[in-house]
């Protein structure tokens, strides 16, 4: 149950974080803001580790350098979240985007990449995935 709650506020999260992004973008310039809220993650990320700590960044050392790509995505989707709700609109690019997510989660299941145990794509997730596609069209018109 804490993964299903979790998940929605990181849902829930990212939709007005995408909205507010966009807002500041439109007042002063999108990589501006692209880089306003990086730096605000980053300053409050290192603060967070004043109050909790659970690893040693001395880990990195033995750490794939693929995964240390993460904050590269992070720039990548804050940046690619302004522009998709610029241009079509909030609830329009989350739709698409939460699509996207869910196709790219699966493949990264099927094949096990990153690390991931293999779940196989069975056609009720197949075809999941097509309803959502439908629904994205069909919200959209």
């Amino acid at each position: 149950m804490f993964g299903i709650l979790i998940s929605i506020a990181a849902g829930a999260a990212m939709s007005v974080q995408g909205v507010m992004n966009t807002r500041l973008g439109e007042s002063v310039g999108t990589a501006e803001a692209n880089a306003f809220v990086q730096a605000t993650a980053a300053v409050l990320a290192a603060a967070a580790l004043l109050f909790h700590r659970d690893g040693s960044f001395a880990a990195l050392a033995d750490t794939s350098p693929v995964y240390m790509l993460g904050g590269v995505l992070g720039l990548i989707i804050t940046l690619t979240v302004m522009l998709g709700m610029r241009a079509l609109s909030p609830a329009v690019a989350v739709s698409v985007i939460l699509v996207s997510q869910l196709l790219t989660a699966a493949a990264i299941d099927a094949l096990g990449l990153l690390g991931t145990e293999k779940v196989p794509l069975s056609w009720g997730k197949a075809l999941g995935a097509a309803l959502m596609i439908a629904g994205v069209i069909i919200f959209k018109r």
